[in-house]
């Protein structure tokens, strides 16, 4: 079961329709609101951390749960 942090992270990749072993870099006050989430989702094989700063790639089983994860109910804060 995925976090709260770490839907709001793939809801990130999944706004800007990105797939598998494409990259999408977090920078400035966004890196550092979601650093905690991203490693975890690293950690949990669904994010690919890549040399450049602050660049993730979602593998295969990040695509997927990315997919599924629930849309941010209109209204809520992530």
């Amino acid at each position: 079961m995925l976090s709260r942090s770490e839907k709001t992270v793939l809801r990130t990749f999944r706004q800007y329709l990105v797939t598998p072993d494409r990259m999408l870099c977090f920078f400035g006050p966004n890196l550092e609101k979601h650093k905690a989430a991203l490693q975890q989702l690293t950690e949990k094989d669904y994010l690919v951390k890549e040399h450049f700063k602050g660049a993730y790639s979602l593998t295969h089983a990040g695509f997927r749960a990315m997919k599924t994860c629930d849309k941010e109910p209109s209204g809520s804060k992530a």
